[in-house]
């Protein structure tokens, strides 16, 4: 018997997901505190504003090879892995999918090399997240729908350096997860999103459900 996920939106991209085990993925929130208690951290790519905290926080944390390395020379507990592997840490099933998007690591100076960017399938007390991380719009979307079959997919709409609305729409069709929340939009001006249309339009047109996070709150997910 299954018990039930909690999902908590902590505001950009920044998600922690609640089971026998904490996960916090791209700890980087604008405003206020990161949890300090996390289990484990999964980092999408070297971008500043989703490697966040991972090494102040110096918890076990999942990332592309380049990003683990360069974590690991900070005295973090990196993972590395890359696209289309899979890795189990602590009973939680990472499966890291690829995602398009610049990566390098803007804390270590330019040029420094962040690997690809990428997404990730977590799976954890019988439940299936995928988080896409930053990404445009690509079609083997579908792949990891057939794949992996998430419950959850955590999708990008805020434009200019990922999906908008429009493009993450077709995103959350070709995923087929029952359930969609909203991330990377309205945390500054030029990734301003009103994602009440992207709700009323896809809930609309398919069986697929829309939440809509504020910062702090917290969904659960049986």
């Amino acid at each position: 018997m299954f018990s039930t996920m909690e999902l908590t939106f902590l505001g950009h991209a920044c998600v922690l997901l609640s089971g026998k085990k904490s996960v916090l993925i791209d700890p980087f929130i604008p405003e206020g505190e990161l949890p300090e208690d996390v289990d484990l951290v999964a980092v999408t790519h070297g971008h500043a504003d989703h490697l966040g905290e991972a090494v102040r926080l110096h918890r076990p944390t999942v990332a592309i090879n380049e990003v683990a390395k360069y974590l690991a020379e900070q005295g973090v507990p990196a993972e590395g892995m890359n696209h289309g592997g899979a890795i189990t840490l602590d009973g939680v099933l990472f499966r890291m999918t690829h995602a398009i998007h610049s990566s390098w690591i803007e804390e270590a100076g330019p040029g420094y090399n962040g690997g690809g960017a990428a997404g990730f399938v977590i799976g954890m007390e019988g439940v299936s997240v995928y988080h896409a991380g930053d990404t445009a719009l690509f079609s083997d979307m579908k792949l990891i729908g057939e794949l992996y079959h998430p419950d959850v997919a955590l999708l990008p709409i805020g434009g200019r350096f990922t999906m908008a609305p429009e493009e993450a729409m077709i995103a959350a069709r070709f995923i087929g997860a029952p359930l969609v929340i909203p991330i990377h939009y309205n945390t500054w001006p030029k990734i301003r999103q009103d994602p009440g249309p992207f709700k009323a339009a896809l809930e609309k047109t398919t069986d697929i459900r829309v939440e809509i996070l504020r910062p702090g709150d917290t969904i659960s997910i049986p």
